[in-house]
């Protein structure tokens, strides 16, 4: 028996949805939840083989949410996007529900779960469908993490800086910092190049929260952060740091 959790903001298409997979016995649906703060605890809680997730919903999107999950369950995305939005995913190995679907595509997303069930991990084909999306403008501007068991939005101009930390990077802000497990490339594109800087291959700055340059030893140079935090920078990050402050 597969465990099934729908996480979907639209009562109709939760209803959609179990009306699909009535047909599947094989399949239980353990929790329908309508948001992504639900989702969570519902995923910590039941360990599902499978997820239906929308992509856009209120408070946090469904890609927000799969970001707060170390090991992401396998994921069929049901979303309003448009078709050419969603091209760049044909490819990866996590299919994709366009509403409004039919019970015919339905089923050959569920075919093809199964096909690939047990070739592929979740987490795994999770992270690339992520890595992939296209961002939302509404949510361009913030950052989810979780601390212990709420979920924090934060702005990215109360980001100070950005380290590598294993698998993981730690966001720093005012007086707190959180883990997010995510890589370092992810995390400079998502952070854009006009507010934040690659000084080091372990720490991306806000620029506007650097306070002076000193020189370190002969070659090499750190950043000194508004609260008085040291940054050391690369010989390429000083350069491009240097290049942004027009000096």
């Amino acid at each position: 028996m597969f465990k099934v959790i729908i996480i979907d903001d639209e009562p109709l298409a939760r209803m959609v949805i179990l009306d699909y997979l009535s047909e599947f016995p094989d399949m239980q649906v353990v929790a329908e939840c309508a948001n992504g703060f639900e989702g969570l605890k519902a995923i910590g809680q039941h360990s599902p083989d499978l997820i239906f997730l929308d992509i856009q919903m209120p408070k946090i999107s469904g890609l927000e949410m799969l970001e707060l999950i170390d090991e992401p369950p396998a994921v069929i995305f049901t979303t309003a996007f448009d078709e050419y939005a969603l091209k760049a995913f044909e490819s990866n190995a996590v299919d994709y529900l366009l509403k409004p679907f039919s019970k015919e595509r339905f089923n050959k997303a569920i075919s093809r779960w199964k096909e690939q069930k047990g070739t592929t991990k979740g987490d795994d084909i999770s992270r690339t469908l992520i890595a992939a999306m296209p961002s939302q403008p509404e949510h361009a501007n913030r950052v989810v993490v979780k601390s212990g068991h709420n979920i924090r939005i934060i702005p990215l101009d109360q980001i100070l800086y950005v380290e590598a930390y294993d698998d993981y990077i730690k966001i720093h802000i005012k007086d707190d910092c959180f883990l997010k497990k995510q890589t370092m490339q992810q995390t400079e594109a998502l952070l854009g190049d006009k507010k934040f800087v690659r000084v080091h291959r372990s720490f991306i700055v806000n620029l506007g929260e650097i306070t002076r340059i000193e020189p370190m030893s002969k070659e090499s140079y750190i950043a000194v952060m508004r609260d008085e935090t040291k940054i050391p920078l690369s010989k390429p990050g000083y350069a491009k740091l240097k290049s942004m402050l027009g000096i």
